[in-house]
């Protein structure tokens, strides 16, 4: 029983890096992980990924690069404003200027450096790094 498909998908996503995998697969597929993936790929932590139909629900498939070491979701998702972001980097980032944390903004889903560069906060959603 799926309770977070968010979860689900970055442990596949962690597990296939992690044994070398060149490709995972992630079901079911959803509008958030779909989001989540474009800003994993923007920040240069995957390949690229592709959406397949299958009549219910679909899946994403996955390319991998090598580039994770880890990435997970943050729970419970901590609204965050702009000045407390850097608090959170310490926290869930290894070092400074290494890896992004994804948060869900009325932007949309961003990197807390998009969310630095247009100075809005949001909801902590994952990590990356």
């Amino acid at each position: 029983m799926r309770h977070d498909p968010l979860s689900d998908a970055m442990s596949i996503i962690k597990n296939a890096e992690r044994s070398g995998k060149m490709e995972c697969l992630i079901r079911p597929a959803s509008k958030l992980i779909g989001r989540v993936l474009k800003v994993v790929q923007e920040n240069g932590y995957i390949k690229e990924f592709e959406y397949v139909e299958d009549g219910r629900s679909g899946w994403f498939r996955v390319f991998l690069n090598g580039n994770i070491n880890d990435c997970g979701v943050i729970k419970p998702r901590f609204a965050v404003r702009r000045a407390d972001m850097e608090g959170y980097e310490a926290r869930y980032l290894p070092a400074q200027n290494f890896g992004c944390l994804i948060l869900t903004t009325t932007n949309g889903v961003i990197s807390n450096e998009k969310a630095k560069e247009i100075n809005t906060g949001g909801r902590l959603l994952a990590y990356v790094y």
